[in-house]
Order: structure tokens, then C-alpha cells, then sequence
């Protein structure tokens, strides 16, 4: 059975990295046919022919895109995508140090949608042939219409704007110190012993991981809803109800458990989603994340940094993906036997 496990783990590993090659080798391709020089926009306007020749050599854009491509994907196979061209360093150091804040982000925002959806799922269901169904119905299909950065949009309206009641700009308040040990801010205030920062800093987190957990916990709700109901017709409820169980104890104890596993997949495949949607609610809400630092990329065709931040993007949502495909795995008796 161990064994099992670990030839499927090891596959989805397998493909992962497969993934990542074939997206990382379209992601260079796409960016080197803009009409884009990244040798002329490294130099001063003033630069000569001459010079900008040079530097395309220096750069290796005069050679062949297989083996420009194939140089790229090994300094980047050891942490070097090249020096950013708007911000004259390291590409790779700015993603290290934007990406935390996305993950903090991203974490709080999938605990939220998780909340929410199985508290709301439950909720659909246990309303089920009820006078309420249709309105709750019609409630979660309204959350399911609206996206994030329109949740972002509603959020600063009112809380920040109407009701002051919550930060909107930033990722903590611009008089307090940022601690910088691990990168995850909410962490590094703890392990300074800093109250007041991990309180602004969690302030200040609210509001965009509410408009993201908002924007993905319906989808949730509705397909836990639907694994629920299929796992109703099977026999062991019936037999449940025979023995004199509750219908609430049912519900807990015995179809939830089952219904999770659908919903578990669900759960890996919205928050490699809701990575990659943190963008625009990054910029809606000025929180430094690496979807901050991508709209700036792009504003200035910085190409060794769109590199940097789209691949990290491919990784993180693949890390996700596959570790929630091994845990479904583990937790599912009849892949093993595949």
C-alpha cells in the first residue's frame, strides 16, 4: 500500500516538472517575439548602435532562441533569472522578497473561502426542501457572480471609505517597522515580540483576503451541496437513520467525511486559482506582493522579471496541485489499487 502511494506520488511529481518545463520554454518563447529590446531599454537613451550591438552580445540576445532559451533555463535552474531591468538587481531577490507577502495573503484568503464554503455548503444543504432553499440558493449564485477585484472594489467602498473602520493601502501602517527575518510579516512581528505590528499587519490583511475568500467560497458551497446529495443515495445513511442516528450526527460524522474528498480537490484546484487572482486585488489594495511587482514588470517590459514572476506562478500552483493530488491519494483507498 506504501508502495502504491509513493509510485503515484512519484508520478504527479514526474508530471509536475514536465508541466513546468513545457511552460517555462512557452514563457520565454512568448516574451522574446515582443517588439521589446531588453539590450536598448539596460542602456541610457543616449546609447550609440554600437553600444546596444555590444550589449546584445554581452546578453546572448545575438544567438539562436533554442540556446538562449536552454542558458536561461540552467542559471535559472540555479536561482538566476537575470537582472531586472527596471530595478537594476537581482530578479529572482525581488520575487524572494515579494513573494511572502503573496503567500500570507493567499493562505488567509483559501482559510477564509474553506470557512465559508463548507459552512455555507452544510448550510445549502441542510435547507434543502425547505420555504428558505430558493433565497439561499439565490444568495450563493449572487457571490458566485461577482469576482474578486469587484469584491476588492465593495470592500474598500465600504469599510474603508464609508466606515473607516479598516485599513486599505499597504500591508502594514507606514509608521510601524517592517521585521525582516523569514519575509512572512505576520510571523517575523511574533518572533520580534511586536503586538502592534502583527495587529496592524493582520488589519491591513483583512480586507483583501475577505475579497478573495469571497470571491471563491461559493464554488465551494455549491459543490460540496452536490457531493453531499450523491452521498445521501448510498446505503450506509439509510442504515444510519435504522440504527436511530440524528440527521445532524449523519450529516457530521458519516456524509461529510465521504463528501470532503471531491471537495478536497476543489479546495487545491481554487487555491492554485486564487494564487495567481491575488493580482488584481494586490493592486486594488497597494499590498506588496509579487502581483504588485508583475503590473510593474509589465508597465515597463522588464522581461527577466515577468520571466521570474510568471515561472514562480507555474511553481507555486504546481506545488499545490501536486500536493493536493498526494493527499487525495492518501486519503482515497481506491487509487491506491490503480
Amino acid at each position: 500500500m506504501v508502495l502504491a502511494i509513493v509510485t503515484r506520488i512519484a508520478r504527479r511529481v514526474l508530471a509536475a516538472a514536465l508541466i513546468l518545463l513545457v511552460v517555462s520554454a512557452l514563457l520565454f518563447a512568448a516574451l522574446r517575439v515582443l517588439p521589446v529590446d531588453p539590450a536598448a531599454m539596460s542602456l541610457p537613451p543616449t546609447a550609440t548602435i554600437a553600444e546596444i550591438e555590444a550589449k546584445r552580445h554581452e546578453m546572448g540576445l545575438d544567438l539562436p532562441l533554442p540556446r538562449q532559451y536552454l542558458i536561461w533555463l540552467g542559471e535559472a535552474f540555479h536561482g538566476d533569472f537575470g537582472a531586472s531591468i527596471q530595478f537594476r538587481s537581482s530578479a529572482g531577490s525581488l520575487v524572494a522578497a515579494a513573494l511572502p507577502a503573496t503567500i500570507e495573503l493567499a493562505i488567509a484568503a483559501m482559510v477564509l473561502a474553506g470557512f465559508l464554503g463548507i459552512g455555507g455548503g452544510l448550510l445549502l444543504f441542510r435547507l434543502r426542501g425547505t420555504l428558505y432553499e430558493p433565497f439561499v440558493d439565490l444568495v450563493s449564485i449572487l457571490l458566485l457572480s461577482i469576482p474578486e477585484f469587484l469584491w476588492g472594489l465593495i470592500l474598500l467602498f465600504v469599510f474603508g471609505v464609508v466606515l473607516h473602520v479598516l485599513p486599505f493601502t499597504g500591508q502594514v501602517a507606514p509608521d510601524l517597522p517592517v521585521p525582516r527575518i523569514t519575509g512572512f510579516l505576520l510571523l517575523d512581528s511574533l518572533l520580534v515580540g511586536r503586538a502592534d505590528i502583527f495587529i496592524s499587519a493582520s488589519r491591513h490583511l483583512i480586507l483583501p483576503a475577505f475579497a478573495l475568500g469571497l470571491a471563491f467560497s461559493p464554488t465551494i458551497m455549491r459543490v460540496l451541496r452536490s457531493s453531499l446529495f450523491d452521498v445521501y443515495h448510498e446505503d450506509y445513511i439509510q442504515q444510519a437513520r435504522l440504527r436511530g442516528l440524528s440527521e445532524g450526527r449523519i450529516l457530521v460524522r458519516h456524509a461529510l467525511k465521504n463528501a470532503a474528498l471531491p471537495t478536497l480537490t476543489l479546495v487545491g484546484v481554487q487555491f492554485g486559482i486564487l494564487f495567481s487572482g491575488t493580482l488584481l486585488v494586490e493592486v486594488i489594495y497597494s499590498y506588496p506582493g509579487i502581483g504588485n511587482l508583475m503590473v510593474d514588470a509589465v508597465r515597463n517590459a522588464d522581461l527577466p522579471l515577468i520571466q521570474a514572476i510568471g515561472l514562480t506562478y507555474c511553481v507555486m500552483v504546481l506545488i499545490i496541485n501536486t500536493v493536493v493530488d498526494s493527499l487525495y491519494v492518501v486519503l482515497n483507498p481506491k487509487l491506491r489499487r490503480r
